[in-house]
């Protein structure tokens, strides 16, 4: 990764920004080492947001998003390395220079804030359970206290809400959701926590075998995660996430990832100051 060329790079031009792809957007792992690359951490495991295919390809809503950005920031889709980003990791490897930005269902927040700075927010949401769907007396978090085992992520926000305001319900964490999913599949645990839009994607990838349920119980604000104090880089991306808004290509690749999980696209949040 060469972040001089980050700083350097002139805003790609209107017509490079509007010929971008949102269907699958090939990874760019090879075209390192040449000082003609940007290296974006997202999750790989989180369909319907930032997903890696089988066939080595990246789709998702944070994976157009990001790709939106990177075009603005003047990187084709060939130019971009995706760098896997758990939610426990994603300081780390901003603070570390190992990312130039991480779009990564990273929720705001102002523990988070004294380590990195976001540009943003991009999309907001709330905090929700699945269950298998045949699971009929789980309804909201309190039914869990009743020797129910909950799974959710180390290091998200969700877990850690869990771990304030439900004390008493059994939290399994592991280090993905998709391990969660699994341990939901086979009976190891009764729910699973996060933010609905990656709840219904895992719902909507195994069509009939999950439910959500109950109503959101938080606001999660995703922000793209920079480099603290990096005020220029921080501007650039918020000036393209309010031209992907306001030229439609936001609510497209929302349409697009999230649309077949029966989720309705929102009006884009305001970005903060």
């Amino acid at each position: 990764m060469f972040r001089t060329s980050l700083r350097t790079r002139v805003i790609g031009a209107v017509a490079l920004a509007a010929a971008l792809p949102f269907a699958a957007v090939a990874c760019g792992g090879d075209s390192g080492g040449d000082g003609d690359s940007i290296v974006i951490g997202t999750k790989f495991d989180q369909p319907g947001l930032g997903m890696r295919n089988p066939d080595g390809t990246m789709s998702g809503f944070d994976v157009d998003v990001a790709t939106y950005v990177a075009g603005e920031l003047g990187y084709t889709p060939e130019q971009i390395q995706w760098k896997e980003a758990p939610s426990a990791q994603r300081e780390t490897l901003i603070q570390n220079g190992q990312v130039d930005f991480i779009a990564a269902t990273y929720s705001i927040t102002d523990s988070r804030k004294e380590k990195v700075d976001f540009a943003g927010p991009y999309l907001i949401t709330g905090q929700s359970l699945l269950v298998r769907s045949d699971s009929n007396d789980i309804n909201g978090p309190a039914d869990l206290e009743n020797n129910k085992i909950l799974c959710s992520v180390s290091g998200s926000t969700p877990a850690q809400k869990i771990k304030d305001e439900f004390p008493r319900v059994q939290l399994q964490q592991y280090d993905t959701y998709s391990a969660c999913i699994e341990a939901l599949k086979n009976g190891a645990v009764d729910a699973v926590t996060t933010d609905e839009v990656i709840l219904a994607g895992y719902a909507a990838q195994d069509p009939g075998a999950f439910k959500i349920v109950g109503e959101q119980f938080s606001e999660e604000r995703y922000g793209i995660g920079l480099k603290k104090g990096d005020t220029e880089l921080r501007t650039q991306i918020n000036d393209a996430l309010l031209k992907m808004e306001e030229s439609g290509a936001w609510k497209e690749a929302f349409d697009k990832n999230l649309g077949p999980a029966g989720i309705s696209a929102p009006n884009p949040p305001p970005l903060d100051n």
